[in-house]
């Protein structure tokens, strides 16, 4: 017997700061601490709900081993708190992992076979590094022209964007830099505050003098990567830190344009949501956040991966019966300028709605919890500004896209 399709709704939305990698704020902070910190800053803001009735944790990890492996989802679960009976399961969808992590837990709430998820997303790229400790790509990506898209850095998928979308290094700084603008901007106007978690940092020093150990404890509240003092003269004289675009004949084509000042900066940070059934919201008396409307992922060619949000983005809009107009605030993840901007100029996108707050460029991307984090910036952003639609979108590395969209409520 078919079950009937029912909303699911964001209760709570809560993410720590984003450190910079590798040697940042958090550096020396294990990503699973980040997670529980940001599962347990959740839960606060509900209260009213018992953890008890919570079925299972859902975590988004990009690079699942080391310190964030072992099933990095159920043991912050249990670090948390959270009953035994919570269970734990951690996905990895690259980049869109955190996002991926939202859409199935709505998705269980959905079909009726759960009523409380929490939906969440870590990343420490000081500790885990960006291929992982020992990575080992198939010999067979090698073996077909066609598949060597699979091994390619994501600095040089950006290049080829940049080239087939003749995006200019100009225009890739330009952009870049308004990103830290309005991230400026909006931290001065605490206009994260209802979406961060303060991390309280502890640190302990040898003193050989003395043979103590010194604790020095410091909050952070701030995510770290935006700069007051960038400038279009500063990101002109970066050198572009990949190769340059070549032609069929393996020829490069002239000088390249991505550089560490128009790319995502390399970042530890942990998000998590908790999403319920309308029965629910009932049950406890819960004020719902958002409803989470639609999810879609597309994709594409792996050599320009950095174009999946635009094959992701109309598949969301219909799924949710919407059109592009309907969105007031859209989260587009900022891997690199060059793709940002690809995808803008193909779909059309309205320039003040997308990133309002500054993007990756500035604030970072911690890999598979951006899409929680980012998640937890749209719902929060829309209930303060009283907009209605607001959409999180990336690519996706070996070539994807993946987009979802929340409603104020």
């Amino acid at each position: 017997m078919s079950k009937q399709i029912q909303d699911a709704y964001v209760v709570a939305a809560s993410r720590t700061p984003i450190g910079k990698a590798p040697k940042g704020t958090f550096r020396n902070v294990r990503p699973d601490d980040l997670l529980v910190h940001a599962i347990r800053s959740a839960l606060a803001q509900v209260p009213g709900l018992d953890p008890a009735v919570i079925e299972d944790v859902i975590a988004g990890c990009a690079m699942p081993e080391a310190e964030q492996g072992l099933n990095v989802a159920r043991v912050a679960a249990l670090l948390a708190g959270l009953p035994n009976s919570v269970g734990g399961v951690t996905v990895n969808r690259f980049c869109a992992s955190g996002l991926t992590a939202v859409a199935m837990a709505a998705d269980r709430i959905r079909v009726g076979e759960s009523d409380v998820m929490i939906a969440a997303g870590c990343e420490s790229m000081s500790m885990v590094p960006m291929m992982g400790n020992r990575p080992s790509m198939n010999p067979r990506v090698f073996e077909r022209d066609e598949n060597l898209g699979i091994a390619f850095g994501m600095g040089l998928t950006a290049e080829r964007v940049a080239k087939q979308w003749n995006v200019s290094r100009e225009a890739q700084d330009a952009f870049a830099l308004e990103s830290h603008r309005r991230a400026i901007a909006a931290q001065q106007a605490g206009e994260f505050a209802d979406e961060i978690c303060p991390v309280e940092v502890v640190e302990k020093f040898p003193d050989l003098a003395t043979r103590e150990i010194e604790v020095r404890t410091r909050t952070v509240s701030l995510d770290e990567g935006p700069r007051a003092d960038s400038s279009a003269e500063g990101l002109a004289r970066l050198r572009p830190a990949f190769a340059a675009p070549k032609d069929p004949t393996g020829k490069a084509t002239g000088m390249g344009s991505v550089t560490a000042g128009n790319s995502s900066q390399t970042s530890d940070g942990a998000g998590a949501l908790i999403l319920v059934s309308e029965r629910m919201l009932k049950q406890f008396g819960l004020t719902p956040l958002a409803r989470f409307v639609s999810f879609a992922v597309r994709g594409v060619p792996p050599e320009i991966m950095g174009i999946g949000p635009k094959e992701a983005i109309p598949a969301a809009l219909k799924a949710a019966g919407l059109k592009q107009d309907d969105l007031d605030w859209i989260e587009l993840n900022e891997a690199f300028a060059a793709q940002s901007l690809a995808v803008i100029q193909d779909l059309g996108l309205d320039t003040a709605r997308v990133n309002p707050m500054g993007g990756a460029i500035a604030l970072g991307h911690p890999l598979g919890a951006t899409g929680a984090i980012r998640s937890a910036t749209v719902v929060h952003a829309l209930r303060r500004r009283q907009l209605k639609y607001g959409m999180v979108t990336m690519c996706v590395g070996t070539g994807m896209g993946a987009a979802g969209i929340f409603e104020r409520m």
